[in-house]
């Protein structure tokens, strides 16, 4: 796999990990900071620049909201993105997850 595809298939798979973490959350949402420390835990160490590059990809998906909270940006699922979490909806640019998962 080339340089290129490679990058492509780690933030398809970086915006899976971020939609399925938002879906695990009570009120759907986290704020930039938890959704870095928790990419981290599943191995995608990311820094807070591409995180942000990746919400505001997403959001213009319509996959989640992002509002400015002081230094912090929250990140809300909506609902196409929980159906994308799911593998309900094949957005292309957002890996399906696998299944059972």
């Amino acid at each position: 796999m080339s340089a290129p595809a490679f990058q492509d298939f780690e933030r398809r798979h970086q915006r899976l990990a971020i939609l399925q973490l938002l879906a695990e959350d009570a009120g759907y949402a986290h704020n930039d900071a938890v959704l870095q420390a928790g990419l981290a835990a599943l191995g995608h160490a990311v820094s807070a620049d591409a995180l942000r590059g990746q919400l505001a990809w997403l959001a213009e998906q319509d996959l989640v909201t992002v509002q400015q909270v002081g230094e912090l940006q929250v990140a809300r699922l909506t609902r196409r993105g929980a159906d994308a979490a799911a593998g309900r909806a094949d957005v292309p640019g957002v890996a399906r997850p696998g299944p059972g998962a």
